[in-house]
């Protein structure tokens, strides 16, 4: 049974270990270069940093947050589908392998792969990318385009998420083959239901998982970088690395309210500044603070592997008791 499993599933997985391989040898190369340009740099490192790193930073990046799209997709929906669409599911259950185990290898073997995939390419990039979040969270100048950590950019590239989210999306890939029966369906719906997971986690989800702070703040405590018609769009409050997770300005009374045109059209930042903070504007802020990173990461990682548990007694339940 093992070996039958194997081989089926053998080409999907030489193709991403080969993908994989390919990266750390990359990382491998670049990563030291980074780690001693910022020895050397400190917090200026954004202003030494060549554009074949950027390339390589993003290109790690994206890996990382799709790869549990693609296991999903390609590794977990077919794995029960193909056999159901082939009808050969009834003959191994013919040759004394229950359903259970016929099960259990499959998931165990193929959830084993998966895991591991996500464990090793969100450690290589973590390792890589390290330098560039340490100068981020320190605030180092010349940042952009670069994203804190706790960013929801680059969140779900870091750290232990990975692995949660590769569990996740690999057993709804199995769960909704097992459901829809055809392959290419149950590959189009892991995709769709992923990539919904993965927009309603950052904005609903995510900010409740640890403690948020609450802050108001004068212009004098937080400079305005971005002065918009209606109010000041972004500002810098002491907290390089945090995740802003909503900010408006109010007036002295506490109500969100426009800036006159006299508040605006100021010489420099700092005028605007002044003015604004002796007309008694100031700006309402909730963030996560970048130490929270990790208190994110091991509750949201819970979280995924809970849901995959969860998915995983589904299948067992709707295999050995619906499934004919």
């Amino acid at each position: 049974m093992i070996w039958l499993t194997w081989r089926q599933f053998r080409t999907q997985a030489a193709v991403v270990y080969l993908a994989l391989a390919f990266l750390a040898v990359l990382l491998a190369v670049t990563g030291p270069q980074l780690a001693d340009l910022y020895a050397a740099a400190g917090d200026d490192l954004f202003g030494r940093i060549t554009s074949s790193d950027q390339s390589v930073y993003y290109l790690g990046l994206l890996l990382v947050v799709l790869l549990p799209a693609i296991t999903g997709m390609f590794w977990g929906a077919p794995l029960i589908t193909r056999e159901l669409e082939s009808g050969t599911f009834r003959l191994a259950w013919n040759q004394s392998i229950t359903r259970t185990r016929w099960l259990t290898v499959k998931l165990a073997l193929t959830g084993t792969a998966t895991v591991t995939a996500a464990a090793l390419a969100s450690l290589a990039v973590t390792w890589w990318s390290s330098p560039i979040d340490r100068a981020v969270n320190r605030g180092g100048s010349g940042a952009d385009p670069f994203y804190p950590r706790i960013d929801p950019l680059v969140f779900a590239g870091r750290g232990t998420v990975p692995i949660g989210y590769a569990a996740f999306a690999f057993i709804l890939g199995v769960t909704l083959g097992v459901l829809i029966r055809r392959t290419v369906p149950a590959m189009a719906a892991t995709l769709a239901a992923y990539a919904a997971v993965q927009i309603t986690v950052p904005l609903w989800i995510r900010p409740h998982l640890a403690s948020s702070v609450d802050s108001t703040l004068s212009f004098t405590e937080a400079r305005p970088v971005n002065i918009g018609v209606d109010a000041v769009r972004e500002v810098d409050f002491g907290q390089p690395g945090a995740w802003i997770l909503s900010q408006h300005t109010v007036n002295a009374s506490g109500q969100p309210s426009k800036l006159p045109a006299s508040l605006t059209d100021c010489p420099t930042m700092a005028d605007c500044a002044t003015a604004l903070t002796r007309a008694g504007y100031r700006q309402q802020l909730t963030y996560q603070p970048a130490g929270n990173f990790w208190t994110l990461q091991w509750a949201e990682t819970g979280l995924c592997l809970a849901l995959a548990l969860a998915l995983t007694g589904f299948c067992a339940w709707w295999i050995r008791r619906r499934l004919t």
